[in-house]
This record gives C-alpha cells, structure tokens and sequence, in this order.
C-alpha cells in the first residue's frame, strides 16, 4: 500500500523517539510505500535520517521564512465573514462552536487551494474583525485589555500555522499523521479532496505539551489564549476526523477521550524496541552512576535532575551523573541554563554533559541505574530500551511511564527533587536490589514491548484502512485499562523494600 506519513518538527529532520519510531515502522515495513510529509520550523531544516528505500518522496511544509509562500501581494486577505465565523469559534469556549471551526477550516481549505494566489489572515481587515470581537468582550479601557499588537502578532501566528493546509493534499491509501495539532492540517486536506482514511497516532498529548510549554511563552495573554483555543479546536477536529486513534499508553487514551474522541475508535499501540540491538548489560560502571539520555528540552526537565544529583553527591560523594543527548535548534540555552545551574550547585564535576552519543546502548551501559526526570511523556523509548539493557529506573509519574515500569522500578512526583534523589540513593545503595529490578525490567520489555509486535499491530491497522473495512472492536483484556496501579511516590525507600521481591511483569496488551 502507499501511506502518506505527515511529521512535525521530528523525522526525518530531526532524532529523538518519535523519530526513532518513525524510522522504525517505516524500514519494519519494507512491503509499503512511504510518502513523507514533514512540517518544519523553515526550509533550512536539514534531512539528518537516511531514509530508506521505500519512502518514496519527502515533501517538507516550512512555517516560517518566504520558501514555498506565495508573495504576499498575490495573497488574497480572508473575507470578513469568514474571518468573522473563524475567531467567533475561538472566542467561543462551548463545545457547540467546534462544528462551526470545522466548517470555517474547511472553506479556508477551498480558499487555499483554488487559483493561484493563497490567502492570508494577517491582513488589515481580519485584524480589524479580532480588534472589534475583542472590543465586544472587554469594557474600553479595562484591565488587560487586548491591544492591536495583540491582534497582528495573533493572526500573524495563525497564518504561519495554517500554511499545512495550503499543501497539495497528498494521495495515498492511508494517510498516518505521527502527532495531533497541525499535523491534522495536511491530512485533512488529503481527506477532504482525495477520500483518505486518517489515522492519528499520538506519543505524548500533544494539547497537554502545548499547555505546559506555553506556561512562560513570549507573548502576552491575548495571543496566547487565541493561539491555544485554536489548537484546542484542531486537536479536537484532528479527535473527530480520524478513523483510527493510536495513542502510544493507555494514560494518553483517558486525555484522548476527555478531548471528544469516540472510545471506539481508539487502539492503544505501545512503542517496542528490537532486543537485538540492545542485548543485556554485563557488569556495572566502577563509581555508583546515574545516567539520563533524551533530548535537552524544558520538557525533559534536567534542572530537577541535577538537584536531585545535589543531594545524592551530598549523601555519596562517589556518585556520578552523566547526560546524555543534544539540544535540539531552539533550545540551546536551556541547555546553558542546565550547565550554569550545575556549576551553581557545585555539582559541575561529578555532573558531566556528553552530548549525542551514537550508539544509545552505550549510555545505558554508562549507568547503574537510568533515570527520566521529565514533566511529560509518552511511552519513553529511554525506559523500555534501558529496561531491555537490564538497568533499573527510576522515573517521573507522567504520562505511560507506570505502564512501562509496572513493578521493575521506582516512580517518583515530576519536579520534586528530594524522592527523585532518595528513589536514586535506594538503589545506589543495594547491587542485590538494582540487579533484582533490573533482571524483572528486562523480562517485562521482551515479554510486552517488542519492535516486531508494534510492527505487526501497525501493518494490521494499515490492512485494515486501506482497504476501507472497519477494524475490529477490541475489548479490553481484564485488569489491563484498570489494572495499572501506579507506582508508589511518596516513599521510595518504602518502594525499594517492596519491590524487593517483583511479583512478576502484569499483561500488557499490544492493542486496546
């Protein structure tokens, strides 16, 4: 079959997990055609994946800088009733105005893609109608209250957003959009003029990591509130739209149904790693290590790492914490603020940044236990492929993160340093209690959370869509949606003690 694989901001421009999974469906997959359409920050972005021979096309969709936009003064500015129809729905906080933004973003659609010429909402007139329908809201004068350069900076955004819609549609037997948001954009484009069935497959949430990111965002209230409400609404259609939901872990499937999706047309597919390419780890490190690996983003949350480390180095000052991963274009001084932060803690010695490493197995082997620090997650490939090592971990409560781990490791609270450190120094602490952990972790990845198993759910799915059959009602298995206890948090000394003797790795289901 040929399936159309839309991305954002991740393969085949850039690494991480996400990436890694693509690169993984796509070469398990060797029967299929790939055609990829990556959505990324400019035109500038450069390939760093080898692609492999069956993707059959790369199309890259830049939202910033003039590559692919159609000069402005062949840009058509929107008609005031439909500027008017598309900011009354984000003004609009009742689920009712979620039909009238599917309507509006589909004669945005038409608009686009007729003619020659585009459009654009940053023009004078569409400011014009925001200025008034914030005018109705707030009294003049009042606190607060939105300005013109909220108005332009807003629909400014919008219109960088918006530019997946103005794609080609892409044809294809399936179209698998790898995260919601505007990657819903190009494939409703696809459905909308070609018919293609839509799948939605989602890591992390991708409306709750937008929330947490723009927490300490640079624009003022006024435009953050529009540009979120905006994504609200699409990741809502993106919900509606899809004929098939794949969330990565149960955890993202309860967000998913929250935010409207028919429970129906969720299967939950979690990420698998191949066991060949991370065998067993043979020995430990001779100083008590704690390794990391993942991107440096705000996300991953290094900062409460490192002061977690503070503490354990007080404790043990033999101890060492090596990171392992690379700052992606953007966050490099993250980055800088991580290291001023270790030099601030006087843990810049025994604390090191390492950068990317080429083989990921080498980090895991570089610890005596792997931590992830993160405010939020998917199905991290850094747990399952360190649990596939052998090594235990210790990990933030976030998202599947207690689906992957179950009894094999310690779960603490996000941002809460001192459980972090005391989880750490338990394990530190007792070779008989890491090697323990670290046997039943890798147990429990081969048994649930294998590369062939994902592989072979996905290539069902794709049977499935493509041919236009509905997919079978899959009931839960008993225990599984329900039965996920979440590891304790509050004391994970007391957690060290009961895991002491694993009760075996619980049934996790390949799809739900």
């Amino acid at each position: 079959m040929k399936i159309a694989m839309i991305t954002e901001g991740t393969y085949p421009h850039g690494f991480g997990g996400v990436s890694v999974w693509c690169d993984q469906l796509v070469r398990g997959m060797p029967e299929h055609e790939f055609s990829l359409v990556a959505i990324a920050a400019s035109a500038a972005d450069e390939v760093v994946w080898s692609l492999p021979g069956n993707v059959t096309s790369l199309s890259t969709i830049a939202l910033w800088g003039s590559a692919g936009r159609r000069p402005r003064g062949q840009r058509r500015g929107l008609p005031s009733r439909i500027a008017g129809d598309l900011i009354s729905t984000l003004l609009d906080p009742s689920d009712s105005a979620q039909d009238g933004f599917a309507e509006v973003l589909r004669e945005l659609f038409e608009l686009g893609q007729s003619g020659t010429g585009g459009v654009t909402l940053a023009s004078e007139k569409t400011v014009r109608v925001l200025c008034q329908a914030w005018g109705d809201r707030w009294p003049a004068g009042g606190r607060g209250r939105p300005s013109t350069h909220d108005a332009v900076t807003a629909l400014q955004l919008l219109d960088h957003f918006l530019r997946p819609l103005w794609h080609p549609p892409a044809e294809a037997d399936v179209v698998h959009t790898v995260a919601n948001g505007l990657g819903i954009l190009p494939a409703l484009a696809a459905k909308w003029r070609h018919g293609i069935p839509v799948m939605v497959t989602e890591h992390g949430v991708y409306l709750r990591e937008l929330y947490l990111q723009n927490r300490d965002g640079p624009y003022r209230w006024p435009v953050k509130a529009l540009y979120l409400a905006f994504m609200r609404r699409l990741c809502t259609l993106g919900y509606h739209t899809a004929t098939t939901i794949t969330p990565g872990n149960v955890y993202n499937r309860r967000w998913e149904e929250l935010l409207g999706a028919d429970p129906a047309r969720i299967r939950t597919v979690y990420n698998g790693v191949d066991p060949a390419h991370f065998p067993a780890v043979e020995g430990e490190p001779e100083a008590p290590t704690i390794s990391w690996l993942g991107r440096v983003d705000p996300i991953k949350d290094l900062e409460t790492l490192l002061r977690a480390f503070a503490l354990v180095w007080r404790e043990m000052p033999a101890a060492r914490l090596r990171i392992f991963g690379s700052a992606p274009k953007g966050r490099e001084p993250y980055l800088a603020r991580c290291r001023a932060l270790a030099a601030d803690l006087g843990i810049d010695g025994p604390a090191t940044f390492e950068g990317r490493v080429d083989n990921v197995r080498d980090a895991y082997e570089a610890g005596s236990i792997v931590v992830l620090s993160s405010v939020s997650e998917g199905f991290p490939y850094s747990l399952i492929e360190a649990m596939t090592c052998g090594r235990p971990c210790v990990a933030t409560n976030v998202g599947g993160v207690t689906e992957a781990v179950g009894d094999t490791g310690l779960v603490v609270p996000p941002r809460s340093p001192e459980p972090m450190a005391e989880a750490c120094l338990a394990l530190l602490r007792d070779p008989g209690l890491r090697h323990r952990l670290g046997a039943a972790a890798r147990n429990r990845a081969l048994e649930n959370f294998t590369l062939d198993a994902a592989i072979s759910t996905f290539d069902e799915i794709y049977s499935f869509l493509g041919r236009g059959r509905p997919l079978p009602v899959a009931g839960a298995r008993p225990g599984v949606h329900a039965g996920y206890s979440v590891a304790p948090t509050a004391s994970p000394g007391a957690a060290a003690e009961a895991r002491s003797q694993p009760n075996g790795s619980r049934p996790a289901e390949v799809i739900s």
